[in-house]
């Protein structure tokens, strides 16, 4: 097994990410090999070639569609031998309808698996707004947003469930969408500018924890107390951000995403014995993985997070192929915070 990993080596996201991987693959016999593309999409194509056009090539490649490379990574994989399988970002419904779905014109493009970040992106906003209202009573409700990358299905998802829900609350002033590049640095900078310029916000929303901290920084700055005249929503599982949940600094903090890595592998490993999950459930899956977590699920998740175990769990039990009466994965994030 191949992850190409679009993350930068360190980030704290994509290290969670790739060891909840690691202790499926453990658990599971398999062999388990991840190139970190540190963030740039040319590197990425370039270590998918390596892959799938060198001497020494992998039984199965896990990707991303992250900055829209999917298309290329198909492309090079045509006639490679090598099975490919989506996660977390699987080709746009504009591509798909070029390219096809799994399965079609590229055959050995097996299947998918991705969170319901439209979900998410509408747990944070409701939970956020909720929030504001009970402490900011009668007082006008503004919000600043901050996106990921415009180019990657999970930003543009997370954005979509943000917009339903202030359609749902009208009253709610959301007074523009950032986009910090999933980047501490950048999204600092950018709330150094925009919290000034709208000095009546009280209500942040972050499509990920690294941008979360950033526009923190610079609240604290600016003289503001995040859980007290400014309340964050975000999303992920760093324990910075748990810690952040447990002391009020964020108030709404949804997660969930970093297992779907390892869920794949379960995936792979049944497909690989025999048992195809496209006649289990399908081809193409959206989970429900998302969850908005409390204090003390947050605590409970912390000690996966910062532990060296593997998260508790025997990752076989999951196997399809052990369970015959089973017709579908019951894939949760509960055994890791109940």
């Amino acid at each position: 097994m191949v992850f190409l990993n679009p993350g930068k080596t360190g980030e704290e996201f994509w290290d969670g990410y790739v060891k909840f991987m690691q202790a499926a693959a453990s658990d599971l016999g398999m062999q388990l090999r991840v190139l970190d593309s540190q963030r740039d999409r040319d590197l990425m194509l370039a270590q998918a070639r390596t892959v799938l056009q060198g001497d020494s090539k992998p039984d199965y490649l896990l990707f991303i569609n992250e900055q829209y490379a999917a298309p290329e990574i198909l492309r090079l994989a045509k006639d490679s031998g090598v099975k490919l399988f989506a996660v977390s970002n699987t080709l746009t419904p504009d591509q798909q309808h070029v390219l096809g779905s799994s399965r079609e014109i590229y055959p050995n493009w097996i299947g998918s698996l991705v969170p319901n970040d439209v979900d998410a992106g509408y747990m944070m906003a409701t939970g956020l707004i909720q929030h504001a209202r009970e402490s900011h009573s009668g007082q006008p409700l503004e919000m600043l947003a901050f996106s990921g990358v415009k180019q990657t299905p999970s930003s543009q998802q997370r954005e979509q469930g943000l917009k339903k829900a202030l359609a749902e609350n009208p009253d709610v002033r959301l007074r523009v969408i950032a986009y910090g590049g999933w980047q501490w640095q950048r999204s600092y900078d950018q709330a150094r500018t925009l919290l000034p310029r709208y000095p009546n916000v009280n209500m942040v929303w972050t499509a990920s924890d690294e941008m979360a901290f950033g526009v923190m920084q610079a609240a604290q700055e600016l003289g503001h107390t995040p859980g007290q005249d400014i309340h964050f929503a975000t999303i992920n599982s760093s324990a910075e951000a748990l810690q952040a949940k447990i002391d009020g600094r964020i108030e709404v903090l949804v997660s969930g995403q970093f297992t779907i890595g390892g869920w794949a592998l379960v995936m792979l490993h049944d497909y690989d014995n025999g048992v195809d999950f496209a006649k289990r459930g399908g081809k193409d899956r959206t989970l429900p993985i998302y969850v908005e977590l409390d204090e003390t699920q947050a605590a409970r998740l912390a000690k996966h997070v910062v532990g060296k175990d593997n998260y508790g769990l025997d990752f076989r039990r999951y196997l399809l192929q052990k369970q015959s009466k089973l017709r579908d994965y019951n894939f949760s994030l509960r055994p890791l915070i109940d």
